[in-house]
This record gives structure tokens, C-alpha cells and sequence, in this order.
């Protein structure tokens, strides 16, 4: 099987509230489960909601920043895939 190509890249991580900021190389929606890997890091979820600026949105753009809930702690670098 291909090794999958990252969609994203965890660029910070508020641990209080239990949000990652993603910035994305692809498209991703509400909806759309997703894997997070890295150092110590690997699990999948699917996307309950996501922000931008404090808006919900329901589809990001490529090359966009988006704030997202994550169900366990994450760090900066670690990438994210579609799952």
C-alpha cells in the first residue's frame, strides 16, 4: 500500500481547551475522519467542527489555517492524514 500523503500540519496546540491549529495542504470537511501521527502521537477522529478566526466553517481551503477539537493531545509537527 502507498504511503499516504500528509493533508496537514499540526502548527499549535492549546492544551486547556483541547484544540489544534492546522494549517492544511488540502481540502477537509466537517465530517471527514482523519489521523494524527507523530513523535509519540497516533490516532484518528472525525472532524466534529472546525474554525477559522473564531467562525465555524464547514469546508476549509487548501493552504488554510483551521483551529479544530482533538480528541487527545497533539504537538506541533505532527501531521495529519485523511483516514
Amino acid at each position: 500500500m502507498p504511503e499516504a500523503k500528509p493533508i496537514g500540519k499540526v502548527t499549535h496546540f492549546f492544551d486547556k481547551i483541547g484544540v489544534a491549529v492546522v494549517k492544511l495542504e488540502a481540502v477537509l470537511k466537517v465530517g471527514d475522519k482523519i489521523k494524527f501521527e507523530g513523535h509519540g502521537t497516533s490516532f484518528e477522529q472525525v472532524v466534529d467542527s472546525m474554525q477559522v478566526e473564531h467562525e465555524k466553517i464547514a469546508a476549509s481551503k487548501k493552504g488554510q489555517e483551521v483551529g479544530m477539537k482533538v480528541a487527545q493531545p497533539v504537538k506541533a509537527g505532527d501531521l495529519v492524514f485523511k483516514a
